[in-house]
């Protein structure tokens, strides 16, 4: 099934009702093992997966119940679709207790994940030095000033992505994000596999995620 807006809106509302180094950023620092969550409660509202939604909201709900414990904020989540092209905007902020997309952006996958600058992504990497994107859940981190401005850092937690600390993966605006780009090669540029969005945009992003919420990137069928 594949991942649209309006399908997902949809589904999630229903499910709701039944209830190398990276060289783009500064290094971070030595990557430690997130603590639990102690006393929290999650919510309620958080709705479960089921056979009828989206594959893409499926993996993300799954990963939310399984990382549980290093995620403190379970209200809202993004949700990265590179099954998508990049002159679509596919990094979508969910807001898990209404089942909506309650914002939408452009955002770059990284050089290694896509050789021939095609517009899509192919290949997922952990590995130092592949400048691709990593698959999996990530938990957002502490904020800093990196190459580009704001930007923030992010937690692997899962074996395909669990390097995103020492890779220098994070979250962070870039010019070579831009919508121009779209209209005259059909694609924005690539990262070095950091989720790289429009400069303008990128403050608004980090915002409403925070600290401790979950970004879920993958590539449904």
């Amino acid at each position: 099934m594949q991942f649209t807006r309006r399908r997902f809106i949809g589904a999630a509302v229903a499910a709701t009702a039944g209830l190398s180094t990276a060289s783009c950023v500064v290094a971070p620092p030595r990557r430690t093992s997130p603590r639990p969550v102690t006393g929290y409660m999650p919510p309620a509202v958080v709705p479960v997966a089921t056979a009828d939604q989206p594959l893409l909201l499926q993996e993300a709900l799954a990963a939310l119940d399984a990382h549980a414990d290093k995620l403190p904020h379970r209200d809202r989540i993004g949700l990265v679709d590179f099954s998508r092209p990049s002159s679509e905007p596919r990094f979508h902020l969910v807001h898990l207790e209404n089942g909506r997309i309650e914002r939408s952006w452009l955002v770059a996958h990284g050089s290694g994940s896509d050789p021939i600058h095609s517009g899509m992504l192919h290949y997922f990497s952990n590995q130092p030095g592949s400048n691709a994107t990593s698959r999996g859940a990530y938990r957002t981190a502490d904020p800093y000033l990196g190459k580009y401005g704001r930007s923030q850092r992010l937690v692997g937690l899962d074996r395909d992505n669990d390097m995103a600390l020492e890779r220098a993966i994070v979250l962070h605006g870039a010019p070579y994000v831009d919508p121009s780009f779209i209209t005259t090669q059909g694609r924005i540029g690539r990262s070095q596999g950091c989720f790289a969005f429009e400069l303008g945009e990128v403050a608004t992003v980090m915002e409403l995620l925070g600290q401790g919420r979950m970004i879920y990137a993958a590539k449904p069928a």
